[in-house]
């Protein structure tokens, strides 16, 4: 295995503000759209911002989930994970509010059906490491449970 502490990775967006709230979001070759739900002044074109964010979660959690079964030699017969966040949106529509303008917490439910290579369910103890190394090694996850510094400048 080769050392990979030495390298990043750099992944990029752009994004454009299009009519009331709705956004054309870009990366790499794919495009797809952001809006608000009509309930917050958008048009319901897409998924909103933070919606994106459980997606992202949802699908990191997922990805790293299988990796770490391969690594495990373990197979992943099925898995799901059910998110959900709770968020008062005072901040967000311009209140003085104390309550963040984010998530006041992220749920994620992970359903796992693991396999041992001769079929068999793996024992809890086998479950519970599997989870904790996916839980440490997710790079959503990581950045929504701790400070990122966010380099935000007007050019």
């Amino acid at each position: 295995m080769s050392d990979t502490s030495q390298q990043t990775a750099t992944f990029d967006a752009r994004t454009e503000l299009e009519e009331g709230t709705r956004v054309r979001a870009e990366t790499r070759h794919f495009e797809f759209v952001i809006d608000e739900p009509e309930s917050l002044g958008g048009t319901d074109a897409g998924p909103n911002p933070v919606e994106y964010l459980l997606g992202s979660l949802g699908g990191c959690l997922s990805i790293v989930g299988r990796v770490v079964a391969d690594e495990m030699e373990i197979e992943i017969a099925e898995l799901t994970v059910d998110l959900e966040g709770d968020l008062d949106p005072a901040k967000f529509q311009g209140a003085d509010v104390d309550s963040r303008a984010g998530f006041q917490e992220v749920r994620a439910s992970v359903q796992a059906e693991l396999r041992s290579g001769d079929g068999d369910p793996v024992d809890d103890d086998t479950r519970e490491e599997w989870l904790a190394r996916v839980e440490q090694r997710c790079p959503v996850s990581d950045n929504l449970g701790g400070a990122t510094p966010i380099a935000l400048d007007l050019s």
